[in-house]
């Protein structure tokens, strides 16, 4: 049986060319690696064709697309064989909806309110304008309704076998409530001449029943259903009626939009959703409709199916993705810790979490800890060398002289993002707001465009993802929050009520309903506070990750999931005080370097880092690369690319450069990050409103510098430059796998990352990875590497496939050390102190110490040659431990006496293990 906190794992993305099966091949390779869970991409049934499976449809049931059912008995069964565990990328904060594939979203546009799913879905009902008794706005058209509708493309259809109508807008089913079923028949057996058939006398009689005042409700619709379908030649006789409705008349037109205006929903155009659309979205995301996981039965249904996998010991543990978008989180991670645990154990469970700089790690019920971003942002930091970020802040402003400091760029996409692509969501909880006010005295005077506009001064200045209110309690770390952010956006506001702030605050503290306050619906509150708590999150990462890290190209290495790029880099002392915190507070979280969210390979990070110790080098070879291919640009009233963008690509194709030999589809992959890059930025184009003329030209640029033939002094001169790079970011590369592999937590590799990872954005992050390559090395690599020859074939990733495997193996030889061990920093003496992180990982008795380069470009001759060991002027003071072994090695480690060690070799890394002196 698997252990029940993990020692690594290793993620792999499933899809419809990579199921089940698939990756039970892959069980013995990842055993060979000490892998010790396979964490997988979501695996329950997701959209069709989906590539990342986070449009779950149905979470009770296998993904059909990976092998279903027996598809997963032979995973399940290979990891079993194998010892291994499985834990899941699990959903609960969203389903994908549209289209005719989500059963409970198809039954809540039938039914509405009555529907027994629409509990499960966070719907304003009230809230959609100039609609009597109000409804849910469906933004799926691609064009204006009023075109649509004119060119026929929404068309009713009867489903014979169902007994059922529903209009269709191409794959988007559309169900007709069937109280207006009555209306319909009649029509239709009009249209077709049948009112006096025997046909049509028996379809009019069904229809009658449909007529009832007292019918048909949720639970009588099967029935008669299934009596329409009964109808012998029915079918005949409403698909001949159909003209009706879906003619190319007026009257046709007329009839199929009256029809459309009495259903429970309304469609729309999908820009329509900007500003109207009435249910919480995952993000800005129109077809992925978030759920209320806090509903009891919403709660046993969603849950049905990894409940009953980790009873029968099939399922070890669950990824939650995005924790931030529930209700409650608290609430829900407490629900789930008395459901995860079983007689003989407990799952291991993990959450998304991004935490702010400073931001302590909520306290989540059950929770071991995040999926690991926190740790490769301090990884990241601890790694970059500072001292050349000023340079690079001249080279920055010299390119983008216009480019505002990254607190204010934060801002402006915060504003954008409220304005449009949070529109909706904010402007459902701006008018709740205003309903709040205008229910007692103190507060009717507020109006609700003030109201609107101090609310969103709150968000701009919100510094985090959310508040954790949960049960109506405010902790005093959020309230002192909440005040804070209130307290400047009170600074900014001009006019005489600046009491609003007041009201607002009392509000999100609950403050507005405490005991023996009075006057305001405490629901209303709660809802309100409650709501707010699930915007700022969305808010947040779109203006930061999809907005800011898309404006601000100081070094994109920063511009990382969980990470402030303006910060600096981390100074050993705390860098080492964070791990030792961590190693008590969060020792089970996650240690990732790569995920599927990554803005670029893991590896590729690290080439871009290395340019702060090449800064002067690098603004003098942009700005002659800039020079060189200025021609290539296009001008009139916007240059193409801009400026930002063009030094934006630089720093991008220096971390995903081949290491050697053609190009091959590099350019394709460099226009596809491109585009979406720029597209994110929201500037020059953007998703909601592609500038195709700008896209054209940026793509074009990509093609002629990266053509040998256009370009071939660039490329030449370019290449002779990102070799330092490439072999200083290889160096930083493995000095990260080794902080990964030991630091406090557990390592996740992400698929194919045990090779050079240089991959860009995703979906290029996603592509298939060559397993049987990986595979081949480690059989060539045997039982014990050859590390002097590894070093010196470095560009081909065996190196580092090689450290994975023996770093994972000394974890196995002592997980109380790496699960449950304290952390100790080791005293580092000489004149390259600071280019060296050391420390001890320390168990009861068994101690692993590691010691790992760092600013590397004074011992490789600025990038150009492999350091040697003995230029390193340090030593390390190990007095307190015995009998150490190189544990890279394998074999006894001697460097004379422990209180000066020289702890390098052929490696700039060093691992050792013993126990600890008595």
């Amino acid at each position: 049986m698997p252990a029940e906190i993990p020692q690594a794992t290793y993620r792999l993305q499933l899809n419809a060319s990579f199921g089940f099966e698939d990756a039970a091949k892959l069980v013995p390779y990842l055993k060979s690696l000490g892998i010790t869970h396979l964490y997988a991409s979501p695996f329950l049934t997701a959209r069709k064709g989906s590539t990342h499976g986070y449009d779950i449809v149905d979470h009770t049931q296998l993904n059909p697309e990976f092998g279903g059912k027996a598809g997963f008995e032979t995973l399940s069964d290979a990891l079993a064989g194998a010892d291994m565990g499985l834990i899941l990328d699990f959903v609960p904060n969203h389903m994908g909806v549209g289209y005719s594939d989500n059963a409970w979203w198809l039954d809540v546009l039938e039914w509405g309110p009555k529907s027994p799913y629409a509990a499960s879905f966070d719907i304003d009902w009230e809230t959609l304008p100039y609609r009597k008794g109000g409804g849910l706005l469906i933004p799926i058209l691609g064009r204006p309704y009023g075109e649509v509708l004119e060119q026929g493309e929404i068309v009713l259809r009867y489903d014979a076998e169902q007994g059922s109508f529903s209009a269709w807008y191409f794959d988007h089913r559309l169900p007709i409530r069937p109280t207006r079923y009555d209306d319909i028949i009649r029509t239709l057996v009009s249209a077709a001449d049948a009112d006096e058939t025997p046909t049509g006398r028996r379809l009019l009689e069904v229809a009658s029943r449909y007529n009832d005042p007292s019918a048909p409700g949720w639970d009588e619709a099967p029935e008669l259903k299934r009596a329409l379908a009964a109808v012998e030649g029915g079918a005949n006789v409403l698909t001949n009626g159909m003209h009706a409705y879906n003619s190319d008349t007026p009257a046709a037109r007329s009839l199929l939009h009256r029809l459309l205006e009495r259903q429970h929903y309304r469609v729309a155009h999908w820009r329509v959703a900007i500003s109207e659309v009435n249910y919480r979205r995952f993000f800005n995301i129109n077809d992925l409709a978030g759920i209320r996981v806090e509903h009891p039965e919403t709660f046993g249904r969603v849950h049905r199916l990894v409940f009953d996998l980790i009873k029968d010991g099939l399922l070890h543990g669950l990824r939650l993705d995005h924790i931030d978008g529930l209700s409650d989180p608290v609430q829900y991670c407490r629900r789930l810790r008395k459901l995860v645990r079983t007689p003989q154990r407990r799952a291991y469970l993990v959450v998304e979490k991004i935490l702010a700089e400073n931001e302590p790690m909520p306290r989540l019920p059950g929770v071991a800890g995040t999926t690991g971003y926190d740790a490769l942002n301090l990884i990241s930091r601890v790694l970059l060398d500072s001292s050349g970020l000023a340079e690079l802040d001249r080279t920055w402003m010299s390119v983008a002289p216009d480019a505002p400091a990254f607190p204010e760029i934060l801002r402006q996409a915060k504003i954008r993002v409220l304005d449009f692509m949070l529109a909706s969501e904010f402007t459902v909880l701006s008018r709740l707001l205003a309903r709040i006010a205008a229910g007692h005295f103190p507060s009717r005077d507020y109006t609700s465009d003030r109201l609107r506009a101090a609310f969103q001064l709150y968000i701009v200045h919100f510094p985090r993802y959310r508040t954790y209110i949960s049960g109506g309690k405010v902790s005093a770390e959020d309230r002192q929050i909440i005040c804070n952010a209130i307290e400047a956006a009170r600074a900014e506001w001009f006019g005489p009520d600046a009491g609003i702030f007041d009201f607002l605050r009392d509000a999100l503290t609950l403050d507005l309903v405490a005991p023996g306050r009075i006057g305001y619906s405490k629901a209303r509150v709660s809802r309100f506070a409650g709501k707010v708590q699930q915007l700022t999150g969305p808010v947040m990462a779109k203006a930061m990750e999809d907005t800011a890290f898309y404006r601000y190209h100081r070094l994109l290495a920063l511009n990382e999931v969980g990470n402030e790029p303006e910060l600096p880099g981390l100074d050993l002392p705390e860098f080492h005080q964070r791990m030792a915190n961590r190693a008590i507070s969060q020792p089970h979280s996650m240690v990732a370097t790569a995920t599927h969210d990554t803005k670029r390979g893991e590896d590729a990070r690290m080439r871009i880092l290395a340019l702060a110790e090449l800064a002067p080098d690098w603004s003098e070879a942009v700005h002659r690369w800039m020079g060189i291919n200025e021609r290539l640009t296009q001008g009139g009233l916007r240059r193409t690319p801009s400026r930002a963008h063009e030094y934006m690509l630089y720093q991008a194709l220096v971390g995903s450069w081949p290491f050697e030999g053609p190009l091959g589809d590099f350019p394709e992959r460099m226009q596809a990050y491109a585009i979406k890059a720029a597209r994110e930025g929201k500037q020059e184009t953007s998703w909601g409103n592609p500038n195709q003329a700008y896209e054209e030209g940026l793509t074009r640029f990509i093609e002629r510098i990266l053509d040998p033939a256009e370009s071939a002094r660039f490329i030449e001169d370019f290449g002779d430059f990102v070799r330092r790079p490439a072999l200083l970011g290889a160096l930083n590369g493995l000095s990260q796998t080794v902080l990964k592999a030991t630091l406090p937590g557990l390592p996740d590799f992400y698929q194919g990352t045990e090779l050079w990872d240089l991959s860009l954005v995703d979906p290029d992050n996603r592509r298939p990875v060559d397993f049987a390559k990986r595979g081949g090395l480690v059989d060539r690599l045997g039982t014990d590497s050859d590390w002097t020859s590894l070093s010196e074939q470095w560009p081909d990733g065996s190196i580092k496939l090689a450290l994975i495997r023996r770093l994972l193996q000394l974890r196995a030889e002592f997980p109380n050390v790496f699960v449950n061990g304290r952390y100790e920093p080791i005293d580092v003496s000489g004149p390259h102190r600071e280019h060296v992180i050391a420390y001890a990982r320390i168990g009861r008795r068994n101690v692993v110490v590691v010691a790992v380069g760092r600013h590397f470009s004074r011992f490789t001759e600025g990038g150009r040659h492999w350091p040697k060991g003995e230029e390193w002027e340090v030593a390390l003071n190990l007095d307190r431990f015995n009998s150490l072994e190189d544990a890279i090695r394998r074999e006894p480690f001697r460097s004379g006496s422990t209180s000066a060690v020289k702890p390098f070799g052929t490696m700039p890394l060093a691992v050792l293990r013993g126990t600890l002196r008595r």
